[in-house]
C-alpha cells in the first residue's frame, strides 16, 4: 500500500486538488495511504476534514493521517509532495513587496525570480534541508514531487544537498498554458501535441501542432498571425509581445513574464503598464482576496451536508504515482538536474524537460541544443538562481547582494547602491525568518 505524505498540507484548496487527483485514479484509489502535515494546527484540521469527506464521497476506505509531527507523517512514505509557503502571507510576502516599493521596485508576483524570489528561496532552503534529513532517516527510498517556488532554486539545492534523491519539480504552466493556447485557436487541446523545454517558468514551446488527418499541422503561423492582429487575451499581453521579437511561445503567465525581464515594468513608463495590461501587486490582491473569503470556503469545505465538487485537475502527481506504481506511463514535464539534457545550459542547474514515467522509473528525454535566443534569455534568469542557490548554501552574504544586482528586473530600475541597501533592508525586516549569513 503506498504511502504519500503532503508536506504543508494546511494549504487546503491545493490539497484538496491533489488528493482528489489521486483517489478519482481507480488504480490507486482502493490502495493508498495519505499523510497530512502541517505546522498550523487550524489548516491542517480542515485539510483532514477535506480529504477525509473525499474518500467518504467516493466510497472509500482510505487511510488517512494527519499530524504536525512531520515524521510521523514522512515515516515509510513511498511519496513525498512539497507544496508549502515559509513565512506565509504575512509577514514574509508583505515584505517581499513593500519594502521594494520603497525603492521605486515593483512587482507582480514575485515568488520566481527578482528580489521577492531571492528572500523567497532563502527562507525556504534552509526548511528544504531539515525535511531532507527527515527523509533520509525515515523514508530515503521516497519519491520527492516539489511545488514550491521558486521551484529552480529549490530543485537545485534539492538536487545538491541530497543529489541521490529521485526528485521531480511540478508545475502547472506547460500544461496550463497548452489549453490557453488550444482555445486562442478554438482547437481541442486532445488533438494538439507539443515539445516544450527550457527553465521553470521560461520553457518555451519548441513544437506547437495539431493532428489534422494523420498529418501535424504547425500551429505556429495561426499564433503569429494572432500576435500580429492584436486580436490577444488582454492578460496575455507581453507573451504574444514576446512570441512577435522570439518566435516561441513561454510558458509562465504575463504577469510573471514581465517581471523576469527589464522590458516592461519601469517606474517612468506607466504607459508600458496600461499598453502591456501589466497586474503589479497581482500576487498581493490574490492572497488578499484568497483571506478574505477564507472563512466562508472553510465552512463549505467542512459542511457535510453539501456535496464536494470533484474531478481531474491538471495536475500531473496522480499520473506520475499511477505511472510508477502501476506502469501506467505518462509524458508529462517535469523538473530535474540538467545532465546533458539540454546542451547548451549548465550542467549543474535544473531544467524543465518531458520525462517519460512509467513502472521502470522516471526518463527524462534529452532535448539537444535550444535556440541560441532562448538560452541567452534563461540564462539571465539562470545566473540569479545559482548565486542564490550558492549564497543559501554556503552561508556568504555577498551572493545575495550579487544575485540582486543580476536580477533583469531589478538592475533595470535600481543603482548598485540602492540594491544593496534594499537587501539589507530586506534581510532585516525577515529577521529570524532566513538565517544569519557572514
Amino acid at each position: 500500500m503506498p504511502k504519500i505524505a503532503l508536506i504543508g498540507a494546511g494549504s487546503t484548496v491545493f490539497a484538496k486538488r491533489l488528493v482528489g487527483d489521486v483517489l478519482l485514479t481507480p488504480e490507486l484509489a482502493g490502495d493508498i495511504q495519505i499523510g497530512l502535515h502541517d505546522i498550523d494546527g487550524e489548516r491542517l484540521e480542515t485539510s483532514e476534514i477535506v480529504t477525509r469527506r473525499i474518500a467518504e464521497q467516493l466510497g472509500l476506505n482510505t487511510s488517512i493521517l494527519a499530524s504536525m509531527n512531520r515524521l510521523e507523517v514522512l515515516d515509510k512514505a513511498d511519496y513525498v509532495i512539497l507544496m508549502m509557503q515559509i513565512g506565509g502571507y504575512k509577514p514574509s510576502t508583505v515584505i517581499d513587496f513593500d519594502i521594494p516599493k520603497k525603492y521605486g521596485l515593483r512587482q507582480t508576483i514575485a515568488d520566481t525570480l527578482g528580489v521577492g524570489g531571492i528572500m523567497r528561496a532563502l527562507r525556504t532552503i534552509p526548511i528544504i534541508r531539515e525535511i531532507l534529513i527527515d527523509i533520509e532517516k525515515v523514508c530515503p527510498q521516497a519519491i520527492l514531487l516539489n511545488y514550491v517556488n521558486p521551484m529552480v532554486m529549490l530543485c537545485m539545492a534539492i538536487n545538491r544537498l541530497m543529489p541521490e534523491i529521485s526528485m521531480l519539480g511540478l508545475c502547472h504552466s506547460v500544461q496550463g498554458t497548452a489549453e490557453q493556447l488550444a482555445k486562442d485557436l478554438n482547437e481541442k487541446i486532445s488533438e494538439i501535441s507539443y515539445l516544450c523545454a527550457g527553465i521553470n517558468h521560461m520553457s518555451f514551446y519548441l513544437r506547437f501542432e495539431k493532428n489534422n488527418n494523420g498529418v501535424q499541422e504547425d500551429l505556429y503561423p495561426r499564433l503569429r498571425q494572432l500576435a500580429d492582429q492584436g486580436t490577444v487575451p488582454e492578460d496575455n499581453k507581453v507573451r504574444y509581445e514576446m512570441l512577435k521579437r522570439l518566435g516561441y511561445f513561454v510558458t509562465e503567465s504575463s504577469e510573471h513574464f514581465s517581471e523576469y525581464t527589464p522590458w516592461f515594468i519601469k517606474r517612468n513608463r506607466p504607459d508600458l503598464i496600461e499598453k502591456y495590461n501589466i497586474p503589479l501587486d497581482e500576487y498581493i490582491t490574490r492572497c488578499e482576496k484568497q483571506i478574505a473569503e477564507w472563512d466562508e470556503l472553510k465552512k463549505k469545505l467542512e459542511d457535510k451536508n453539501q456535496v464536494m465538487e470533484l474531478c481531474q485537475s491538471h495536475e500531473y502527481a496522480a499520473s506520475i504515482i499511477n505511472g510508477l506504481e502501476n506502469n501506467k506511463e505518462v509524458t508529462i514535464n517535469g523538473n530535474v538536474s540538467n545532465k546533458g539534457f539540454i546542451e547548451n545550459l549548465p550542467t549543474n542547474i535544473s531544467v524543465e524537460v518531458p520525462c517519460i514515467i512509467n513502472g521502470k522509473g522516471i526518463h527524462p528525454l534529452k532535448i539537444g541544443e535550444l535556440p541560441p535566443h532562448l538560452s541567452a534569455l534563461m540564462m539571465t534568469n539562470i545566473n540569479v538562481q545559482q548565486l542564490t542557490v550558492e549564497a543559501a548554501l554556503s552561508g556568504k552574504k555577498e551572493y545575495i547582494y550579487h544575485a540582486a544586482m543580476l536580477d533583469p528586473h531589478t538592475a533595470a530600475e535600481l543603482s548598485v547602491d540602492e540594491i544593496w541597501n534594499l537587501v539589507n533592508d530586506l534581510l532585516m525586516a525577515h529577521g529570524d525568518m532566513i538565517p544569519k549569513f557572514n
